[in-house]
């Protein structure tokens, strides 16, 4: 029977592009295209990278849905660059954010098909705040499915973009029906990514109250759920839901959750960190990479 690491990471800002700095004025350093000017430009450094390839390392998956990367190219340079390569299969298809933060997938192991449902609408608007990706595995003859998501987040207030997320939540519920009927529960397939709240929400009703699938970061003790970091405010907005039949065959399986890739500055994490965080920055990201180990 196959086994696979299958994570989520959101690590934050994952770009390929120029960042000007303060005094610059970009319409005037594009207007005859680029030319990287230290005086009009910014650097990220490589250490900040390194770290967010440490932490998604230090779990070793098979699999990994990623949110907040810039685009396919971003994706294939971060995996040569600071990943050695080591996943062969990528999927990204550019989705609604205007800051062109996509969701996107790792893997070792090479799918069968992925979609989209970034276009799904609720009259005129678009549902999806980035998209739903949808990518089809068969592993050893066993089929794999896994909706990718990154809702929306709470910039403008928890409670006022919670009817959002909420709407984003019963769209992924039709989307899994759709592929597997009224119920899914005996399907290999795992929803996954940065849902932006916690719970209890009515933004996260629509998925835990379904009865087929089951958020396994709640097989942790209370305490060691978070997942999310802002000034020591230790929340999980990081998701890894297992259809019934997945959570049932792996009754016993644990997530992992890797903080070592935390700014120095959060308090409400003591253990060991990787080589080159700083207080603040380089940091591997304000989100923690969550895993989990499943037989299909």
């Amino acid at each position: 029977m196959p086994e696979l690491t299958i994570a989520t990471f959101n690590c934050e800002n994952l770009f390929l592009r120029f960042k000007f700095s303060p005094s610059a004025k970009p319409e005037e350093a594009v207007r005859h295209g680029f030319i990287l000017d230290t005086q009009k430009f910014d650097t990220i450094f490589d250490e900040e990278r390194d770290i967010t390839a440490a932490a998604i390392l230090e779990m070793k998956p098979d699999i990994v849905a990623l949110q907040e990367v810039e685009s396919m190219d971003a994706l294939k340079a971060f995996n040569a660059r600071f990943l050695d390569g080591k996943y062969k299969y990528k999927a990204l298809i550019d989705g609604n954010d205007p800051r062109l933060i996509d969701v996107a997938v790792l893997s070792k192991v090479p799918f069968d098909h992925v979609q989209t449902h970034q276009f799904r609408r609720a009259g005129s608007s678009y549902i999806f705040s980035r998209d739903c990706l949808e990518v089809r595995f068969t592993v050893d003859g066993k089929p794999l499915t896994l909706f990718v998501n990154h809702f929306k987040s709470m910039l403008e207030g928890r409670e006022e973009s919670m009817p959002r997320r909420q709407q984003q939540a019963e769209e992924v519920v039709k989307i899994i029906k759709e592929r597997f009927g009224d119920d899914p529960s005996q399907h290999n397939w795992v929803m996954l990514g940065d849902l932006n709240d916690y719970h209890p929400s009515t933004a996260l009703d629509a998925l835990i109250d379904t009865g087929w699938m089951e958020n396994v970061v709640e097989r942790l003790p209370e305490a060691e759920r978070w997942t999310h970091a802002y000034r020591n405010d230790l929340r999980q907005l990081d998701y890894v839901f297992l259809s019934k039949a997945l959570a049932q065959r792996n009754a016993s399986v644990k997530p992992v959750i890797v903080r070592k890739g935390l700014s120095g500055n959060v308090k409400g994490y003591t253990g060991p960190r990787f080589v080159g965080v700083g207080k603040e920055r380089p940091h591997a990201s304000d989100h923690c990479p969550v895993a989990v180990k499943v037989r299909l």
